[in-house]
């Protein structure tokens, strides 16, 4: 019940706005950086955006008019539709911190001078990172997956086609982030037409690296499947429910060595709940043996914590 007190309110808000605003910071860096470093190109809206930038910039440069054009203006833009889904079908409070996420980073990015982000390095050594393609795309994809998975984990995004991807995660059961990848594929190909091909297959590094890191630290959309061995059956289900709002069901088995009778408890939960599922059940009953599997989808009635 405190949680939802005012003063508890306000201090989840004002977390919230602390971890949001670094993470716009990091992939601000991140863009200023490794992404300007390989010519790469971000994963959906922000991808497009630089894309376009690029262009009108090459335009500009061409005509000689002497002026640069700006990041943010273009990815609020493309963000529009996204913000639209967001604020229609996924929460307000969620598509609001997205929406200020999105205007931190491009005001960012437009302002922060790549001098000064890179002043702690060695000539020696910022001149090999800027050289190689390879290892940029590689610790850029770390970065900006770390940013990306942290903004998640807060209950935001980066815009663009994570709000697609949240979107078709919770109308599907299942995660999509290889499905945005894919369509992420048009904007590689549109980059290698205009700009060569280098920049386009390195992106393909910085977007795979990107994903995984996400996958790793954000979990809500991945499944285990818990087969749980126990005495104490009932205060096992008791638990599940606690933590993870879902069922389970009870089967009666005998033990193979012991002959006594045991019961065997099946839940599906998110993986994000099994580290505390798991010391909760060791708690309740020391000797039970819980087996994990990975479990790709679930149909039927899965319980998804709202996002408002």
């Amino acid at each position: 019940m405190a949680w939802h007190s005012p003063k508890a309110e306000r201090r989840r808000n004002f977390a919230t706005f602390a971890v949001l605003t670094l993470a716009s910071l990091v992939m601000a860096v991140n863009y200023r950086t490794f992404v300007a470093w390989g010519g790469l190109y971000p994963a959906g809206a922000t991808g497009l955006s630089m894309l376009v930038q690029r262009i009108l910039q090459k335009v500009v440069d061409i005509n000689g008019w002497g002026w640069t054009v700006p990041f943010s203006p273009i990815n609020l833009a493309l963000n529009a539709v996204p913000v639209w889904i967001g604020f229609r079908y996924i929460g307000r409070r969620f598509t609001m911190w997205s929406l200020y996420v999105i205007f931190m980073t491009g005001v960012l990015t437009d302002i922060l001078p790549v001098n000064a982000l890179t002043s702690f390095m060695s000539e020696g050594d910022l001149s090999r990172l800027a050289t190689d393609p390879f290892v940029t795309s590689i610790f850029g994809g770390i970065v900006f997956g770390f940013a990306m998975a942290l903004c998640l984990r807060w209950n935001a995004t980066t815009g663009g086609t994570d709000f697609i991807a949240i979107y078709l995660s919770e109308q599907k059961g299942r995660e999509t982030w290889n499905i945005i990848l894919a369509l992420n594929a048009c904007i590689l190909l549109a980059g290698g037409f205009v700009f060569g091909w280098p920049g386009a297959l390195y992106s393909i590094v910085y977007q795979f690296v990107t994903l995984q890191v996400v996958h790793l630290m954000y979990r809500t959309y991945q499944y285990q499947t818990l087969i749980i061995v126990t005495s104490e059956p009932k205060r096992i289900c008791e638990a599940i429910y606690r933590v993870s709002h879902h069922g389970a069901t009870v089967m009666r088995g005998i033990g193979g060595y012991s002959g006594k009778p045991e019961g065997i408890v099946y839940s599906v939960v998110a993986a994000d709940d099994t580290p505390c599922i798991y010391a909760i059940c060791k708690k309740i009953d020391p000797q039970a043996f819980i087996n994990t599997m990975s479990t790709s989808r679930v149909i039927g009635r899965f319980y998804l914590r709202p996002r408002d």
